[in-house]
């Protein structure tokens, strides 16, 4: 099968196009051949091999995976012989595993009892594969601030894969929604269901006097510092990036009356992934895609990507891929 690998950390032109061979699914594995996949912010550190403290995780010196992706979409062409919920020709979307990865590829296997469902109806392969990493994400912390019914949070980063998934899914659990974006967002995040949106060109959420339950971190570029003040005694900061959050975490569960939350490592489970369907097919969650390229064009996806300017997902596609690309 053709695949994109890299076999040394470094800048996205490390990637290429290369044949390599097709994956067997175990007895309680499928195989899914993949019609559309993404470039993630985890991609670009995993690949970069930044902060080094994923070293730990993927390799010290190179990579231990040589194919990164976790989102994918597509058809189940083989099953393995104790696989009793899929069957051959059944559409499907999910992720891999924490820690794991593959989908940069045309074929996968994933356990059948690993963060995989049939596809929900009514969507493109393209969209089903731009819902899961956002959503596992912002689910976990999310349930980890116990966000619920009458609180009032603030999605920082509202326009990314995580804060579009966040803004959703603290609707969902019944919050009230203060998203932040840029200019060219504010209309699509208003229309992901945000109570109030600001415009964080033109004003700073945290100098206007309201106070909040939680404040939701969804791109790394804020800071519990400046967002104190604007917690109320008892809130809570979560964190999805900076790993001196993780000391702040561990400080403020002992030290003073607002905390910082940062759960790791990412829960890609079953139930998160049926959960999002059964959003999506109820009408209450939606993709947000912003580009789309073919596999072979990954160079140029993950250049946009470490752009940080991104709105939503970029997306991989796998039709009608070029022979002999690179």
């Amino acid at each position: 099968m053709r695949a994109v690998v890299f076999d040394k950390y470094g800048v996205p032109e490390v990637q290429r196009i290369e044949d390599v061979e097709r994956p067997v699914p175990k007895d309680d594995e499928v195989l899914v051949k993949i019609h559309a996949t993404t470039v993630t912010r985890t991609d670009c550190g995993v690949r970069a091999g930044k902060p080094w403290l994923v070293r730990v995780f993927f390799g010290l010196r190179r990579p231990k995976q040589r194919i990164l992706g976790t989102e994918f979409a597509g058809e189940v062409v083989a099953t393995g012989s104790a696989v009793r919920e899929f069957a051959v020709g059944d559409h499907v979307f999910g992720s891999t595993k924490a820690f794991q990865s593959g989908a940069h590829a045309e074929f996968v296997c994933i356990q059948e009892s690993g963060p995989v469902a049939h596809k929900p109806a009514g969507i493109t392969f393209e969209e089903a594969a731009a819902v899961t990493d956002g959503a596992v994400l912002a689910l976990m912390c999310l349930e980890a601030a116990r966000v619920r019914n009458g609180q009032n949070i603030v999605v920082y980063g509202a326009s990314g894969a995580i804060g579009t998934a966040g803004v959703q899914l603290a609707k969902h659990f019944g919050a009230d929604v203060t998203a932040v974006c840029s200019t060219r967002n504010v209309e699509l995040v208003r229309s992901l269901g945000a109570d109030r949106v600001i415009d964080y060109t033109e004003e700073d959420f945290t100098k206007d006097g309201q106070t909040y339950d939680v404040i939701f971190d969804a791109v790394g570029k804020h800071s519990f510092s400046q967002s104190k003040r604007s917690l109320k005694r008892g809130g809570v900061y979560v964190a999805t990036d900076g790993f001196e959050n993780l000391f702040l975490a561990l400080w403020t569960s002992v030290i003073g009356d607002r905390k910082v939350l940062f759960p790791i490592p990412p829960h890609y489970t079953k139930k998160t992934v049926l959960l999002i369907k059964e959003l999506i097919e109820a009408g209450k969650y939606r993709a947000v895609i912003d580009r789309r390229y073919p596999l072979e064009d990954v160079v140029e996806a993950t250049r946009y990507v470490e752009t940080e300017q991104k709105t939503g997902n970029v997306v991989l596609t796998l039709e009608g891929m070029r022979p002999g690309a690179t």
